[in-house]
């Protein structure tokens, strides 16, 4: 059973971040009594420096326009380019792609199509993962279709799932107060609750730390919760902290969120999204030491090894890992480490 909006008010104002940690530990010991954390090996690619240049985290802003956008035509990576960089990837046991690449007006779904179709062709066996909510209503935008017909393209010519990237925090008195945002609320909840319907999985993700307020996250957790009763589509959630640095948005002096922080909003979406099975304690903004400490705070995943990440890097957030690092910090916070693929099946424990 899911927390009220009091109980978990009282918890973002509580001092007791051991207790609560301890409450979302008995739920993920609940949900996965087998003592595992699992992990995954994939790669993340830009497919355009679109993104890095004009968005922050996924598509924050809208792309320029006329001739300073077709002064970036050059951003687009090349299609062999591409294949090279997943041709590494399943070389170094890789087993999916997450794929985004901004708002480019030029790209419209038949560009997309083509790349998504050249993948799979050469690299059937390769999960895709690709498109933030904004990217797929932009897409949709330049090419005349509607979400629903961009989904089905995309998925007809491989696209396998969809990341949650560009929810940021789940409440338009947030979005409308620190950006003109591409992708309001119900925009992000209307592209996922499709790509449920047609029977494709999703991520969800927030991103906090931009000055929003307890209750804007709760009502984040809300609006997500009751998409999950309604359609069962995502695979987990993933929170993350804002990087102000190199960022659009850095210079509004909000306070950085801490380690402390984090481990209390990851705790607390564990217990609210009580209809979730997975909350993945993410190392890349707060580092191995505190994403290993999320184990004990309700996360049973670590993500991904991620051979190549630029979206965060752009932000000025330089942590790395490896595989055997990985599982050496699962194996320490007292769990056994297992290969998951995209949609968090398990390959193997060791």
């Amino acid at each position: 059973m899911s927390l009220t909006k009091a109980q978990a008010l009282e918890m973002f104002r509580s001092d007791d971040l051991i207790g609560i940690g301890m409450e979302a530990d008995a739920v993920r010991r609940t949900l996965h009594p087998e003592g595992t954390v699992t992990y995954i090996i994939d790669r993340n690619i830009n497919y355009t420096n679109f993104c890095t240049e004009y968005c922050t985290f996924c598509a924050f802003y809208r792309p320029l326009k006329g001739p300073a956008a077709r002064m970036q035509e050059g951003y687009i990576l090349d299609l062999d380019t591409i294949y090279d960089k997943i041709r590494e990837t399943v070389e170094l046991g890789g087993t999916g792609v997450l794929m985004q690449g901004g708002l480019h007006p030029d790209l419209k779904i038949d560009w997309h199509e083509k790349m998504l179709r050249g993948i799979k062709q050469r690299f059937p066996q390769v999960h895709l993962h690709c498109y933030s909510a904004s990217e797929i209503i932009a897409i949709a935008e330049y090419s005349g279709l509607s979400i629903r017909d961009t989904i089905l393209h995309l998925r007809d010519a491989g696209l396998d799932s969809i990341p949650g990237g560009g929810a940021e925090i789940l409440d338009d008195e947030v979005r409308y107060k620190i950006a003109r945002l591409k992708c309001l609320t119900e925009d992000w909840i209307n592209v996922h609750r499709t790509a449920h319907q047609i029977g494709m999985r999703t991520t969800a993700t927030m991103m906090f730390g931009v000055g929003e307020s307890y209750e804007n996250r709760i009502n984040h957790f809300q609006r997500l919760y009751d998409l999950q009763e309604e359609t069962g589509g995502f695979t987990a959630f993933i929170p993350w902290t804002f990087q102000p640095a190199n960022t659009a948005l850095g210079g509004r002096h909000w306070d950085e969120a801490t380690a402390v922080e984090y481990l209390k909003v990851l705790a607390i979406s564990r217990l609210y999204l009580s209809n979730f099975l997975n909350v993945q304690s993410s190392w890349v903004t707060q580092g191995l030491k505190v994403c290993q400490m999320g184990l004990r705070f309700g996360g049973n995943d670590v993500g991904s090894v991620m051979l190549e990440e630029n979206v965060v890097r752009a932000a000025g957030v330089t942590n790395y890992t490896t595989e055997e690092e990985l599982r050496r910090i699962i194996r320490d916070a007292g769990f056994r480490p297992a290969q998951r693929d995209t949609l968090y099946r398990q390959y193997f424990l060791n």
